[in-house]
């Protein structure tokens, strides 16, 4: 998961979204550290369970890293600022479910499955891009 991160963090655009989708312990906040911890060896990357939201400075681009679980529902994401976030910043996104419709449809999807003791990543869109 952390090379995982690490491999998109060299691809990323301003504006890009990245849907995060697996279960408890599956590894998205890994893969986030990754991707952090790729730029900034180290900085501490933990999950935004509780804040909801991290921000990183990475390249000239701000990573905003939710953790939507406990979004009640999508218009939630408003008063947070994160609409306004994507489209312009980087945004990694645990639990997009939460968004519904207002998700954008250009979004990377990763879905993480646990195989074993082993994981399973399938990634979705962003055609062209050499991840």
């Amino acid at each position: 998961m952390l090379e995982l991160g690490a491999r998109l963090g060299r691809v990323l655009r301003a504006g890009d979204t990245i849907a995060l989708v697996g279960g408890l312990g599956a590894g998205k906040t890994t893969l986030v550290r990754g991707l952090v911890q790729s730029v900034h060896p180290r900085e501490t990357v933990p999950s935004p369970t509780y804040t909801l939201i991290q921000t990183y400075e990475l390249n000239g681009l701000t990573l905003w890293h939710c953790d939507l679980y406990r979004l009640e529902h999508p218009d939630e994401a408003y008063e947070l600022g994160l609409i306004d976030a994507m489209g312009e910043d980087v945004c990694v996104i645990e639990w997009p479910d939460h968004l519904g419709s207002l998700l954008p449809k250009d979004a990377l999807g990763v879905e993480i499955k646990f195989d074993g003791d082993a994981r399973t990543v399938a990634l979705r869109g962003w055609e062209g891009r050499n991840v």
